[in-house]
């Protein structure tokens, strides 16, 4: 697995937050039995970039906790049957790793979520790396079902790791 990350935080995370992605980022793509090696960027940043990145790609202009950028297209959210055939493009042309995407985490609001919801800021990190991995599988939570359907994969991925509110 080929993994970017980049901190431009403000605040600094007393924990191996590398790691914690890592190993979020792994569990998700063992849960959706992804078959292929992958590559993920992930930015962690300050309420102030990540409402920038929101007004540019979404025309919303205000702070959120987490971006997701995927770079995959599905015909069935998490179904990775037809991908080399359909999306062809899906793939590095060099390494040959699936393409999942981008996530973006304001680690400003992250703070203060984990505050707000009592739990640990590790808690929170990980919730949002779920959460947006999910989005890079092709799932999403416009309609109440698939909301439950994405809550219900976060919640198992973490509670195998370990993860708990």
């Amino acid at each position: 697995m080929t993994f970017h990350m980049e901190y431009e935080a403000k605040d600094k995370l007393d924990f191996d937050y590398e790691a914690l992605l890592k190993k979020v980022v792994e569990g998700c793509m063992d849960f959706e039995n992804c078959p292929y090696e992958a590559e993920v960027s992930i930015l962690l940043t300050n309420d102030e970039e990540i409402q920038e990145i929101n007004r540019e790609y979404r025309k919303l202009d205000v702070p959120t906790d987490v971006l997701s950028f995927p770079a995959t297209e599905y015909a069935v959210p998490g179904d990775f049957s037809d991908l080399e055939e359909e999306y062809p493009d899906s793939f590095h042309p060099e390494t040959g790793e699936l393409l999942l995407g981008d996530i973006v985490i304001s680690v400003e609001r992250a703070i203060r979520q984990a505050m707000e919801y009592g739990h640990t800021i590790e808690r929170e990190i990980a919730f949002l790396t779920a959460h947006s991995m999910f989005h890079l599988f092709g799932y999403d939570h416009m309609e109440e079902e698939e909301r439950i359907r994405m809550e219900e994969k976060q919640k198992f991925v973490l509670d195998k790791l370990q993860i708990y509110r």
